[in-house]
């Protein structure tokens, strides 16, 4: 049997970082090694770190249990205990991005959901189904700052994860789109742990979540952008509009979505095209059979009231989106719904099958 790969998580004791641990414990390809979160939970037994607060699943993952915790800040820590980290740090902006810095800077790759480097030009944002060439800067990045084995790759915003796979689909079958607007409908779990107060959400929408309709307008750009001179070149189309919402539902975030099409009325798709398109897509995670990966990333549900949280939130390993309520749009072309695992595809798993694919594109060769 071939070693697994020892990893770290950072920020190991919040929602996040929980789900991380939950997800790895019996992945085929990594194992946790360290765990390292703020200073008030550094020195003690991971069981003790999260009692009381463990939230995803039944038990601590034994193998994690007894684990001493880190302290994030330190990064010397990590060094020899881990080939890399996967970043679910809870820091403002700026803290983040000069401490994932330093942990690149000190030789261990770092795999974030964190926001921070998520507009650095040479920083990928990935969506392992839509833009593995973003690749390509990690050599730009660790030329730029002089790392020899550390770098940064990042995920985008849970956000916009429902409808992105769906959107590229169809771009890459030859139907480019204009613009689009996206209305959202978003778990509590996207807050993190306490999260949105119970009494703002039980009985309750709350039509406002600070930052995201920025990123769910912007981060489509770049995650359809080029590489160009070592740089990740942004997108100019399609605009979109947003308006996201917090509803009362645990996990799964959906999304409302009429577009246009940016081509003339003969060519634009039929929707009996559109669900060609969208159900034989296939990628290079699904090429590469990469553990997390689900075989059909985009699945199609022709009933009139689906898709739903609870009911399709979990589909293929909660890694697929599912989309339904397909058909015209009266002021763009058409419109559609769309759902997706906002703490698996959206954050932790989606940064798991990020980790994935740099391994079998060669990114961690001589670390471990």
């Amino acid at each position: 049997m071939q070693k697994k790969i020892p990893v770290g998580v950072l920020g190991a004791t919040g929602m996040v970082g929980q789900r991380y641990i939950y997800l790895l414990a019996d992945h085929p390809w990594f194992e946790v090694a360290y765990v390292a979160a703020s200073p008030r939970s550094a020195g003690k037994p991971y069981c003790e770190a999260v009692q009381n607060r463990w939230l995803i699943g039944s038990d601590i993952p034994a193998g994690v249990s007894e684990l001493i915790v880190g302290d994030a800040n330190d990064v010397s820590a990590a060094a020899g205990k881990c080939a890399f980290v996967f970043s679910a740090l809870e820091m403002d902006k700026e803290s983040i991005k000069a401490l994932e810095a330093a942990y690149a800077g000190a030789g261990i790759p770092v795999v974030s959901n964190a926001s921070a480097n998520r507009w650095t030009d040479d920083v990928p944002m990935l969506i392992p189904e839509i833009n593995p060439e973003h690749l390509a800067v990690i050599a730009e990045q660790k030329k730029h700052h002089g790392w020899d084995k550390g770098f940064i790759a990042v995920k985008p915003n849970c956000s916009l994860q429902s409808y992105m796979i769906p959107l590229f689909a169809l771009e890459r079958a030859g139907y480019p789109v204009k613009r689009m607007i996206v209305t959202t409908l978003q778990a509590v779990s996207g807050a993190g742990y306490p999260g949105v107060p119970s009494f703002d959400m039980i009985d309750n929408i709350v039509p406002f979540i600070s930052g995201e309709e920025e990123k769910t307008e912007k981060e489509v750009l770049k995650i359809l952008g080029s590489v160009k001179d070592g740089r990740i070149e942004a997108a100019r189309a399609p605009v979109v509009a947003a308006h996201c919402n917090r509803v009362p539902v645990i996990d799964g975030h959906t999304a409302c979505v009429s577009l246009e099409f940016d081509l003339p009325d003969e060519k634009k798709p039929a929707l009996a095209e559109i669900e060609r398109v969208w159900t034989s897509f296939r990628a290079l995670p699904q090429e590469l059979s990469l553990p997390s990966a689900p075989l059909s990333p985009i699945i199609v549900r022709h009933e009139e009231n689906r898709p739903q949280p609870r009911r399709d939130r979990d589909a293929d390993k909660g890694m697929a989106v599912t989309v339904g309520r397909l058909r015209p749009c009266p002021v763009f072309d058409i419109r559609f719904v769309a759902l997706s695992h906002n703490t698996k595809r959206g954050a932790a798993l989606g940064g798991i099958l990020n980790a994935e694919l740099l391994k079998a594109k060669g990114f961690f060769d001589g670390l471990y």
